[in-house]
């Protein structure tokens, strides 16, 4: 079975997410990915990745996404969040994250902690 991602990055955040998901890009395309409206527009177009598309975060992405995570269908959330920045959506955001820990999923929050969830799905895909 593929292993599912969500990949979701604030406005100012997503240059790093399409610099990551280039990167990772022979790994995360052999992988079931579902991304926030914009991100994933930019992880298709850009990286050339097949994204399922969900709603922009502010407009329910982000819920959307947890809903997806509570019913067993994400295995890892990257969301590279801009803590500089206030979010209007803020609550969705705790929610997702809130759910990610009460399903013990793997989140990683910044560039340096997905650089770490990345690798070590790719090494444990590669056994």
């Amino acid at each position: 079975m593929k292993t599912r991602i969500a990949l979701i990055a604030h406005d100012k955040k997503k240059d790093d997410m399409i610099a990551l998901a280039s990167e990772y890009k022979a790994y995360l395309s052999t992988c079931q990915l579902v991304a926030t409206g914009t991100t994933g527009g930019r992880l298709a177009n850009e990286v050339g990745l097949t994204v399922d598309r969900k709603h922009s975060g502010p407009f329910g992405g982000d819920l959307q996404i947890g809903s997806m995570l509570v019913e067993g269908q994400i295995d890892a959330v990257i969301f590279l969040r801009d803590p500089m920045t206030p979010q209007p959506h803020e609550p969705d955001i705790n929610a997702l994250v809130r759910a990610c820990d009460v399903h013990n999923t793997p989140c990683a929050t910044n560039v340096a902690s997905a650089h770490l969830v990345l690798s070590q799905l790719q090494q444990s895909a590669a056994k």
